[in-house]
């Protein structure tokens, strides 16, 4: 159960791609830094095809690369769910009715979920909500492992360039762990309403990303928790975004060429972090 819920975890933020690969590429400088801004899909097919000769070039230009994490070793990852995850002494049978628990059964049966409700009944709502999530996807070929920040990372690595995480492994777990219970729950009844979408609103996202479409990333990504969610919209984007931006601010004070990979979802809508550093009379650029 380890492995499966150190997948799920690394695969936190799943905002996730068209034949012809054209991810969208912007860029925001002054006079003497360069910092490109790339949306990334944390789950994908091992063969994806999506880069492009503009993009290779911002690669070798760059001399470091952020990307949202890089503490996410298996080890690490289990841990922490453990310790913030689990829940033995709540069963989520009790803080659900009979017929949410009976919904719930069924979904994780029908979802492959190793040991079904007798696993998702020890996890905390959250927890349960992203497994119940993720394990479609993971037994459709998805993996975190193939996902584009990973690629990034292990090729500036190849290049022995630096690769910087903008958070840890916690601090991203934290952003669902110390919800208070009522978001959680509602949280995972969201993902059980939305269990039979999962796989169509990905391949829709992985389109829209591929086609550098970042209003149907939106659409499709967000929206949804911005009317229905409004404070887990808050938490999980804005807040980020406007995070990232003054961290963006920051890296436009020194000289140079950065490489910045986010969530697709993170550079979509109106609260993105392109709206964010244009608030700061900073704009950005599209360049690809």
């Amino acid at each position: 159960m380890k492995r499966l819920l150190a997948r799920c975890a690394i695969a936190l933020l799943l905002l996730p791609a068209s034949a012809i690969a054209d991810p969208a590429l912007w860029v925001v400088k002054d006079a003497d830094t360069t910092i490109y801004l790339f949306g990334t899909v944390h789950l994908m097919p091992k063969d994806a095809d999506w880069r492009y000769p503009a993009l290779e070039h911002a690669l070798a230009d760059s001399q470091t690369l952020y990307i949202e994490l890089t503490d996410d070793n298996p080890a690490n990852i289990a841990g922490l769910v453990m310790r913030l995850g689990m829940d033995t002494t709540h069963p989520l049978t009790s803080q659900l009715s009979e017929s949410e628990a009976q919904r719930l059964r069924t979904l994780a049966d029908k979802a492959g979920v190793p040991g079904g409700m007798q696993t998702l009944n020890i996890m905390r709502p959250w927890l349960a909500a992203l497994t119940l999530s993720l394990m479609p996807l993971k037994n459709a070929g998805l993996d975190p492992e193939h996902g584009v920040d990973k690629q990034l990372k292990a090729q500036m690595i190849a290049a022995h360039k630096p690769v910087i995480g903008l958070e840890t492994a916690e601090q991203q777990i934290r952003l669902l762990a110390d919800m208070p219970r009522a978001m959680e729950l509602g949280l995972l009844r969201s993902s059980m309403r939305d269990a039979d979408q999962g796989m169509a609103k990905l391949q829709q996202m992985i389109a829209a990303w591929k086609a550098g479409d970042p209003d149907t990333i939106d659409r499709v990504s967000t929206a949804e928790m911005r009317a229905k969610e409004p404070k887990l919209y808050q938490s999980m984007l804005v807040q980020r975004n406007e995070a990232w931006a003054t961290k963006i601010a920051t890296l436009l004070q020194q000289p140079g060429t950065v490489f910045i990979a986010l969530g697709a979802a993170h550079l979509a809508g109106p609260d993105s972090v392109q709206v964010q550093l244009r608030q700061m009379n900073l704009p950005t650029e599209q360049v690809h």
